[in-house]
């Protein structure tokens, strides 16, 4: 620590407008450690800037492995990047040029993904990028996923809904699988996966997967019935467990009032758009330069 202040000391200083003006400090002269300490809070554009002044230091392969981590939870390129040459600053270029692709035009995105080695062109690889990633915009994900029902089981099966209460869990799977606008055959769909996959993973439960889905219905329509603004008379917890009662089997009345007060306290069932990453329009173009010139 002694060492670290020495060096913040001897900083150059100058005056200009007869203000004293301190320049930041050169982290050239840092510890290693500790100079790869101050960057490691700097995001992708701020490292990349920093690599102007610091290059060897903005370059280390900690940092950019840490960066691509924080946003792409998996790739295939983790476990198999030792057999190139290439980088871990090129591998999250690649990725997030990949992830804008992805959601402006989902297909094309994951082509982009698979022909440039970041993605194993292979149903669970794909499962476990889309499940482990929180960049990917909501939509485009639906979008992709309605066309790959095979890719969209297996990201259901990776779910663990051990010991959840249903309301949470529903929740938790539409972070995962973007909820389409409006009821039709995939809503139904994906609610049939969940309530299966939510059954299996609580062997002990007294639920069957066809309460559960009906269930989950009844949970969307009751976050919608009292998030609308348009809605005055607002379904009471005692009209919910009214109607559910002898409809389902399995739950009782202090667990639907469960189900009740965690969609009243927490909010709608189903993702808020505004929580979700916007979608990006075309042309993309990150301060490291236009991307897209060697597909």
């Amino acid at each position: 620590m002694g060492q670290l202040q020495s060096i913040v000391h001897r900083r150059s200083s100058r005056r200009e407008g007869g203000i004293q003006l301190e320049s930041f400090p050169d982290l050239s002269h840092f510890p290693p450690e500790v100079a790869v300490s101050v960057l490691s809070h700097l995001n992708a554009t701020d490292l990349c800037l920093a690599a102007c002044v610091w290059k060897q230091l903005a370059d280390n392969e900690l940092l950019w492995l840490s960066l691509s981590k924080a946003t792409w939870g998996y790739t295939s390129a983790y476990k198999r990047r030792h057999q190139g040459k290439r980088s871990f600053k090129e591998l999250y270029m690649l990725l997030d040029e990949g992830t804008c692709l992805f959601n402006f035009d989902p297909h094309q995105g994951m082509i982009y993904l698979v022909r440039h080695n970041v993605l194993e062109d292979s149903i669970v690889e794909i499962a476990k990028f889309i499940n482990c990633t929180g960049a990917l915009y909501g939509k485009s994900v639906r979008e992709y996923l309605n066309t790959r029902r095979d890719v969209l089981q297996e990201i259901v099966n990776m779910q663990n809904y051990e010991g959840v209460l249903l309301s949470v869990a529903l929740r938790q799977f539409f972070e995962r699988v973007y909820p389409p606008d409006q009821r039709g055959e995939f809503l139904d769909t994906i609610l049939n996966k969940f309530s299966i996959q939510f059954c299996a993973t609580n062997p002990n439960t007294t639920f069957t997967p066809e309460s559960v889905f009906i269930l989950c219905h009844s949970l969307i329509l009751l976050s919608v019935d009292l998030s609308s603004p348009h809605v005055k008379n607002k379904m009471s917890k005692r009209e919910f467990i009214k109607n559910l009662r002898g409809l389902v089997q399995g739950p009782g009345t202090e667990y639907l009032g469960d189900l009740y007060d965690n969609v009243y306290l927490e909010g709608h069932i189903a993702l808020k758009p505004e929580k979700c990453t916007h979608k990006t329009t075309f042309p993309f173009e990150r301060p490291y330069g236009k991307i897209f010139l060697h597909m």
